[in-house]
């Protein structure tokens, strides 16, 4: 995978769009193949009421930055797109399509039971504390980017991905999941207790939380606690 700059037309003759996927504020996002393969062009989209070369940088920093930390994640073990193409000047990503289904399909099929569930949201939060565990947030822990293939957990849209050492930055990524599941699925009241069983059992088998190059990782009982916290915050200041 090249980050360096290319041919403007290269990316739009080779990727087929099929499908949008989805058009939000920042992107435009459609499944389509790529030499062939299955893939996922994330188009970024210009924000009008920025000046057009500082809305280019911003743009440019971003894009760069998700296609560095989903290679990172991958290296890492954890099952998220492969990034195949980057052309940084006219905003364009090529990733890999997950043939995953969605959490939040998954969560509302009146065919799961209450076992079922609290097992799904275990392995969620399990590969949740993987990301982690290598110092990276996710940033939208919605349950429409959370992929469920069999027994495995993809974690897709690492737009507002970031490198972090802060406990605080942990909590907040689980409390995004939280709030999440407490609004979209309130019909699995334990869901995010599930999710956090996960979270500390993936630490169990793994062990103590490493120290990288950047920093110590916070502890999943650190995160917890402060997690506890922030959701106290919330509650009082709501």
């Amino acid at each position: 995978m090249n980050l360096q700059k290319e041919d403007h037309g290269v990316l739009g003759m080779v990727f087929n769009p099929v499908e949008r996927l989805h058009l939000g504020a920042e992107a435009e996002v459609w499944k389509g193949d790529w030499f062939g393969k299955p893939a996922v062009r994330k188009q970024r989209r210009p924000r009008s009421w920025r000046h057009p070369n500082l809305d280019h940088r911003l743009g440019v920093r971003r894009m760069i930055s998700e296609a560095r930390l989903l290679i990172r994640t991958r290296k890492a073990g954890l099952s998220v797109p492969a990034v195949w193409d980057l052309d940084y000047e006219s905003g364009q990503l090529i990733v890999e399509f997950l043939n995953g289904r969605p959490l939040i399909e998954l969560l509302n099929d009146p065919g799961l039971d209450e076992e079922g569930a609290k097992a799904l949201l275990q392995r969620v939060g399990g590969a949740v504390r993987r990301l982690h565990r290598v110092a990276i947030t996710h940033g939208d822990l919605s349950t429409n980017n959370i992929l469920i293939d069999d027994e495995e957990v993809q974690l897709i849209d690492f737009g507002l991905a970031s490198v972090e050492y802060d406990v605080e930055r942990f909590g907040i990524d689980l409390h995004v999941l939280d709030e999440i599941l407490g609004a979209s699925h309130p019909q699995w009241e334990g869901a995010i207790d599930w999710a956090i069983d996960g979270y500390l059992m993936e630490e169990g088998k793994l062990g103590p939380a490493p120290v990288l190059q950047g920093g110590a990782i916070p502890s999943a009982k650190e995160v917890r606690t402060r997690l506890e916290d922030i959701r106290t915050r919330v509650r009082y200041h709501g």
